[in-house]
């Protein structure tokens, strides 16, 4: 039977891959690796070889050029019309704690992916962010405290041209109550437990104050912001989603 493949290719391949850094230059990490190409009807499948191929001959330098770069690469040894890639690591950025000043790394689950398609690339960034949250509800209504919770923040954009992965990951830690920290003294709970006090919210608010950093970005064309409460006294999670198209 003769049928158009969207896309074929190969999956769950490791990798390892060197991610530029917006302030220390690179940083080493391991991906899982998605690649395919569109088939269309006329031929009987794909050279899956030659995807390992591209990918062992590429430099291994993940930005916007170096994928742009490797996607033309499979597209012309495929002899296909799109080709697509996705890369999932962790990403760690080192944080001084509030107080004392203590470093330590925190890592975020992260996702780059693009698809080249005649000349131009649909570039894709995806970071998982998690916060600290205190609700303003119970914060309100009780004498002594209120309920806190840890809340995902999951950004997917689609751009044109460069966004840092730290830019994405800043404005969710400053969308919610308190940004979470691999290394915490006593002094900086403390200090963490204040300021979070200070600024309480739902996750309607989180999901909007990312949204409205998100609409600053020049080379933002979409993106969609889930952001899931992970409650600590409701035998449920929150959750609040809003996706935006900003340019064609």
């Amino acid at each position: 039977m003769s049928v158009d493949i969207d896309r074929v290719g190969v999956r769950h391949f490791q990798f390892p891959l060197v991610v530029r850094e917006r302030d220390h230059g690179r940083q080493h990490t391991v991906a899982w690796v998605e690649m395919g190409v569109d088939l269309p009807a006329r031929f009987k499948g794909t050279h899956m070889s030659r995807f390992v191929e591209a990918l062992q001959d590429w430099s291994g330098v993940l930005d916007y050029g170096g994928l742009k770069h490797l996607l033309a690469d499979i597209k012309a040894r495929l002899e296909a019309q799109k080709a697509w890639i996705s890369f999932q690591f962790p990403f760690f950025l080192e944080h001084a704690s509030p107080s004392t000043g203590s470093l330590a790394r925190m890592d975020y689950q992260c996702r780059v992916s693009g698809e080249f398609q005649g000349r131009e690339l649909l570039f894709n960034l995806e970071v998982e962010v998690p916060v600290m949250t205190v609700c303003p509800c119970s914060l309100a209504i009780c004498e002594q405290g209120a309920h806190s919770q840890r809340t995902m923040v999951r950004i997917k954009t689609q751009t044109r041209g460069l966004v840092w992965l730290e830019d994405l990951i800043e404005l969710a830690q400053e969308a919610g109550s308190s940004p979470v920290y691999a290394l915490l003294k006593r002094e900086d709970e403390k200090k963490v437990i204040e300021q979070a006090f200070g600024k309480p919210c739902f996750v309607e608010d989180v999901v909007r104050n990312v949204s409205a950093s998100l609409g600053k970005l020049a080379q933002v064309l979409w993106y969609r912001v889930e952001v899931e409460s992970q409650e600590s006294i409701h035998n449920h999670n929150a959750y609040a989603c809003i996706e935006r198209t900003l340019k064609s």
